[in-house]
């Protein structure tokens, strides 16, 4: 476990939720090898989907950039290893198209 070692770079989540995010992506890297980003970002999903319901959504690389909106309390982009970590809960929509 290396959640000791990551480094939040911002969140908004509460304290339990940044615990769990950080021991997530550190279960990932233990299963998955480091390049492997797409299994490692499902694997933090499926997590948060299982113990905060549905609809979360995960980026991991190196390099990325990216804009969104996000449930308040639901945000955290901490680096771990030599990887970057955004997880985040999307807001739903209120209007059907």
């Amino acid at each position: 476990m290396l959640e000791g070692k990551a480094m939040i770079e911002d969140t908004d989540m509460p304290l339990k939720m940044q615990i769990q995010a950080m021991a997530s992506a550190s279960q990932a890297l233990d299963h998955y090898d480091v390049v492997d980003c797409k299994s490692i970002a499902a694997h933090i999903k499926k997590d948060f989907d299982k113990n905060y319901g549905s609809g979360w959504q995960c980026v991991v690389g190196k390099n990325f950039g990216c804009f969104f909106t996000h449930s308040e309390g639901s945000f955290i982009y901490f680096k771990l290893e030599t990887l970057n970590f955004l997880i985040f809960k999307g807001i739903a929509s209120s209007s059907s198209h």
